[in-house]
């Protein structure tokens, strides 16, 4: 349901500051044809109103001024369940005002400002990569995000194809909250197919839009929801990633920042891997599993970690999830006891021979590697993804076969 923008719902953003918001949205066609240079793109939005409408203005440069001059509050649409606010207001993330220039100005909250605000206060990680994802980087993502969430750790991603989606279903999975990032708007930049479970984020979580409501979603958002990830969070893990600009650029951006970058390790021989092997051959940190995330966010040598001590009620909340996690968490192979023959299937598995016909080339005991997997199906070890092949459940797995 749209309707005019009344006062209690832009309680936490001023006036000014919706004013940008209705800027970046005026000149989304004029920004869209940046999109090809991210950085030029980026250095764009963290220019003043005034000095972005010089820029991009063109011919119509005095027109969109005049339009700009005019701007009234009044005049915004507002759909129910959205709430504004903006760098100047309390419960704006701390992370987006240290992050400077280059960071949004003012959010769109689907789901509660107030809970923006406590997921935004705990660490913070950003769970990213291609929307080509195999299936070993879909449930790298998943395990990650919902061991992560069920240690108090806030996850936050977009909302697109791939590892994006993973990482949100394994935040659900343990009842967990999550804080997701959109290109567009709320109303308009949430594809059908993920509706559904946009509805299920911000009925715990929330959804946050730098753009308007009612603005149409364009190319450049793209690159401005991945500077806000990278400004949400103090460390971003790309899970699997090609080796360009558009799949990257969180990582890069968060560099900029200052701020952590880790990457899982994949196949030398897959393309979506290209991207986080260039990263790990740079600085970014290794990440195997949720032990090696959660050690970059509590360096053991650190007297102080990232994160401010919880109160007892919060302590207790976090023990509730990782109740919960115990119960659906698979068990690491290394807490199994496997006999011989399953161990060496599951390794086998885990170093790329992930199809029944890689499996049982060459061997004679056909009967008892196929026997083999299925037993480890049934345990929990091991499940199937697209085309029939194997992909190990447990992201604790890279830990024992690596």
């Amino acid at each position: 349901m749209r309707t005019k923008q009344d006062s209690s719902a832009t309680a936490a953003a001023c006036a000014d500051c919706l004013r940008r918001s209705w800027l970046l949205a005026l000149l989304s066609s004029r920004l869209d044809y940046h999109n090809a240079d991210r950085g030029r793109l980026l250095k764009l939005l963290e220019l003043s109103d005034e000095e972005l409408l010089r820029a991009v203005g063109g011919k119509r440069r005095e027109e969109l001024k005049a339009c700009y001059r005019s701007f009234a509050v009044s005049e915004m649409s507002r759909v129910e369940g959205v709430q504004a606010v903006c760098h100047h207001h309390r419960d704006y993330p701390r992370a987006l005002c240290d992050a400077g220039a280059g960071a949004p100005r003012m959010l769109h909250v689907a789901g509660e400002v107030a809970t923006l605000r406590e997921l935004s206060a705990a660490p913070t990680v950003a769970i990213v990569g291609s929307r080509r994802a195999t299936d070993y980087g879909m449930e790298m993502a998943k395990s990650l995000a919902r061991s992560l969430v069920a240690c108090g750790v806030t996850v936050t991603s977009g909302l697109s194809d791939g590892i994006a989606v993973a990482a949100h279903a394994g935040v659900l999975e343990v009842d967990g909250k999550a804080v997701a990032v959109m290109d567009g708007s709320l109303d308009v930049g949430c594809p059908a197919r993920r509706r559904e479970l946009y509805a299920r984020i911000t009925k715990r979580g929330c959804a946050v839009a730098e753009l308007p409501c009612g603005s149409e979603t364009r190319r450049w958002g793209y690159a401005a929801r991945d500077r806000t990830l990278a400004a949400l969070a103090g460390l971003t893990v790309v899970v699997e990633a090609d080796n360009r600009p558009g799949e990257l650029t969180v990582a890069r951006v968060a560099r900029t920042l200052n701020r952590t970058v880790a990457a899982v390790p994949g196949r030398v021989t897959s393309p979506v891997s290209r991207g986080t092997h260039a990263l790990l051959r740079e600085d970014a940190q290794l990440v195997r599993g949720p032990k090696d995330v959660l050690e970059l966010l509590y360096e053991r040598d650190s007297p102080q970690p990232m994160a401010p001590r919880r109160s007892s009620s919060v302590q207790d909340e976090i023990q509730a999830k990782r109740e919960i996690q115990a119960k659906r968490e698979i068990p690491a192979p290394e807490d199994v006891e496997l006999e011989p023959r399953l161990r060496a299937t599951l390794e086998s598995v885990g170093a790329g021979k992930d199809t029944q016909a890689k499996l049982t080339a060459g061997r004679e005991d056909t009967g008892a590697v196929l026997a083999s997997l299925s037993e480890l199906e049934l345990m929990g070890l091991l499940a199937r993804g697209d085309g029939g092949r194997y992909v190990p459940r447990n992201a604790l797995l890279a830990d024992s076969v690596q």
